[in-house]
């Protein structure tokens, strides 16, 4: 492939990261830290990939962050943060301790408290006919959760000897699906799908989705969930903050057009190219991008193996979503919410509700048989202005539902529009079950479709979390971060894990593949980091300056009702 011949007189860096999702970003400081000269491109306005945070109407939301797990000190996300030398630049809401999820399933309802012992005690007081099952599932699971952690931390030859041994739980389950191992321990439906009902946060119902990949995301909420203040966005601009200070770059609004390939038997990156025609060199590339965005898109079939196109064209990738985005006027918590989430499902199967999910005809039916309910200015309540609440609602289509307007070459058709309009009532149809008379009190609402998520984060059929996390995507199926072409990189939910932490993670593993060291070398626990926590459902502890903030954004909202009533 020919590039530009002026490469000698070009800027060029160590590594350039494509897209500043926070995979990007954590490989970003890694590679900074150690002396790199860095820079990363976003195609969007703002960096961070689905963490990001935007506003409408002066009211914040964040797309992709809904709770974080293992933030208490010593567990793995703090010592990321610790590791990635931000921890002090972000803090933390504990959600509701007595019920960070809600489990509304028909007409049962069941709460998860934050602590893995009380969750069990909960369980087995609601049913005792399954206790020993209860104790055995819970157990093999936190076993699942503990050796999955043990796999990056391997060092020297007698540790790789003995980690069959000290990962038993893992290897023994991880052929098999979720719906086979629950059936082996509990037979209850209703308790299986309590255990099951976090299968939203991979994306999969339980005979598709992989035991070890849910049982990791139990044990990552196994001490409850967490909302960042500030929403993601805080963590992004802390992030980026940091970059910054390692003189590396973050460039947004620079989409990449094609990864430079030198070579014609051994392919090698050496740069990129923007849509602008401007060419970048570097000594190595990352992707941040999803695989089927990334090999096809920036590198091209006519580079790849034979073996890697018979990988890419196999590969299935996660559900899209539709989120509906409301800010309301009206006291939520007296309608019952709290920080804590909802599952809100219409039965007990698992597997027909996903099924019905993938419907091509969205609109068919009154109700969507599974949604996800978040109230973020209760998680969040620094961002609280005493009136107007913000909410999320989440539920998983199928991404042909909206492929009368893919290639729409007006942005917003009034087919579009009345589409979106009638997929609004739909959601507000169950919301109202939930908050009843949300609907009357609404000020502001919007939906993110599939197309805005293609449009946003430039995945692959709007996908949520990469790839498909059925067995034959995950662990050793999973994309690696050293690619089959030289200097070239992986990172992202489609590599070591999806989520806010997991994606975290992968950029810290993919810098190490580069620095030819070992994640632990680059994410260790720092004595002079502490994240703050504090509880989303209690602020008596709240500090001055926090409890200052707060008034003062009430204050202003007051002033303006003040000025808006004189005006009439």
């Amino acid at each position: 492939m020919t590039v530009s011949q002026n490469k000698n007189t070009q800027t060029t860096y160590d590594t350039i990261i494509v897209g500043a999702g926070v995979g990007g970003l954590s490989a970003a400081i890694c590679l900074g830290r150690a002396g790199q000269k860095v820079l990363v491109l976003e195609q969007h306005d703002v960096p961070g990939g689905w963490c990001h945070s935007f506003y409408l109407n002066g009211y914040r939301f964040t797309p992709g962050v809904h709770y974080v797990g293992l933030l208490e000190k010593g567990q793995s996300t703090s010592e990321l943060y610790e590791g990635l030398g931000i921890a002090n630049d972000i803090a933390f809401y504990k959600m509701n301790p007595k019920g960070f999820e809600h489990c509304w399933i028909g007409n049962e309802r069941f709460d998860y408290p934050a602590n893995f012992e009380d969750f069990k005690t909960a369980l087995i007081e609601r049913f005792p006919h399954e206790k020993k099952g209860i104790i055995k599932y819970l157990t093999l699971v936190k076993n699942v959760g503990r050796q999955l952690q043990l796999i990056p931390k391997v060092r020297g030859l007698w540790q790789q000897i003995t980690i069959p041994f000290r990962t038993k739980h893992m290897g023994k389950y991880a052929p098999f699906s979720l719906k086979r191992v629950i059936n082996w321990h509990v037979k209850d439906p209703l308790l299986q799908s309590i255990l099951n009902v976090q299968f939203g946060d991979h994306g999969l119902p339980p005979s598709k989705a992989s035991f070890v990949m849910h049982a990791a995301i139990m044990d990552h909420y196994s001490s409850g969930g967490f909302y960042p203040m500030g929403g993601g966005g805080a963590i992004v601009k802390a992030m980026t903050n940091k970059i910054k200070e390692f003189d590396g770059k973050v460039q947004t609004s620079t989409s990449v057009k094609r990864v430079l390939i030198e070579g014609d038997k051994k392919k090698k990156a050496i740069g990129v190219e923007l849509e602008s025609g401007e060419q970048i060199f570097a000594d190595r590339v990352v992707s941040n991008a999803d695989p089927g965005i990334t090999y096809f898109n920036l590198i091209g079939k006519e580079n790849l193996s034979n073996k890697l196109l018979k990988k890419l064209n196999k590969t299935k990738y996660s559900c899209t979503s539709i989120m509906l985005f409301l800010t309301v006027d009206m006291d939520v918590k007296k309608a019952g919410l709290d920080s804590g989430n909802i599952w809100l499902l219409s039965n007990t199967d698992y597997d027909a509700i996903y099924d019905d999910m993938q419907n091509k005809d969205i609109l068919e039916g009154e109700e969507f048989s599974g949604m996800f309910i978040s109230c973020t200015t209760l998680k969040d309540p620094i961002s609280f202005d005493g009136r107007y609440h913000t909410m999320e609602v989440i539920t998983y289509i199928n991404y042909d539902s909206f492929a009368a307007f893919k290639d729409e070459k007006e942005e917003r058709s009034e087919a579009y529009l009345e589409f979106k309009a009638q997929i609004i009532q739909k959601f507000l149809r169950s919301l109202e079950k939930v908050v009843p008379g949300i609907t009357d009190s609404i000020v502001h609402k919007e939906l993110g479709t599939p197309i805005t998520n293609e449009f946003y984060i430039n995945s692959t059929d709007g996908n949520v979390y990469g790839t498909e996390k059925s067995l034959r995507h995950i662990g050793p199926f999973a994309y690696k971060m050293k690619s089959e072409i030289e200097n070239f990189y992986l990172c992202g939910a489609s590599t070591v894990s999806h989520g806010v932490a997991g994606a975290s993670y992968s950029g810290a593993q993919a810098a190490a593949a580069i620095l030819g060291c070992r994640q632990d070398d680059l994410i260790k626990p720092d004595e002079h980091q502490h994240l703050r926590i504090f509880d989303a459902e209690n602020d008596t502890n709240y500090p001055d300056w926090m409890q200052k903030k707060i008034a003062l954004k009430k204050a202003k909202l007051a002033s303006k009702d003040v000025f808006a009533e004189a005006d009439k």
